[in-house]
């Protein structure tokens, strides 16, 4: 079962920005009751992408430089990013299709770009191994 890590300031470049794969990123607060409404929406999305996308929470009580930094003025924000790319964001607490919505039509376009870097990747050492 996989449950969402902690990020904070000190470790976000590393296990979001440089994660190698899309990250889902959970702006929340202890005190932030729909914040704890979608934790475990969240959960079950970390199960259900295990391997594909990445699911983080940033507790923004505790830190607030990215928050501040991505403009982050109302939580829950549930934020997807590819790379330090922000793809898409949920601002407030939706059901649990609001999210499967939006990850799973992002997850159709990533793994579309996957291929074809594939297939060029590819193409590419084919040409290689003639030369």
């Amino acid at each position: 079962m996989a449950k969402p890590m902690q990020v904070n300031d000190r470790n976000f470049d590393k296990e979001v920005v440089e994660a190698g794969m899309p990250v889902v990123v959970d702006f929340w607060a202890p005190w932030c009751g729909p914040c704890k409404m979608i934790g475990p929406f969240l959960e079950q999305l970390a199960d259900e992408y295990d391997g594909k996308i990445k699911v983080v929470k940033y507790n923004t009580q505790e830190s607030n430089k990215v928050a501040v930094s991505l403009g982050v003025r109302s939580i829950p924000a549930v934020i997807l990013f590819d790379g330090s790319e922000v793809v898409d964001a949920i601002i407030g607490a939706r059901p649990k299709v609001a999210f499967d919505k939006v990850l799973s039509k992002y997850w159709k376009k990533y793994e579309k770009k996957m291929r074809k870097e594939e297939k060029k990747r590819a193409k590419e050492e084919s040409k290689q191994a003639v030369a």
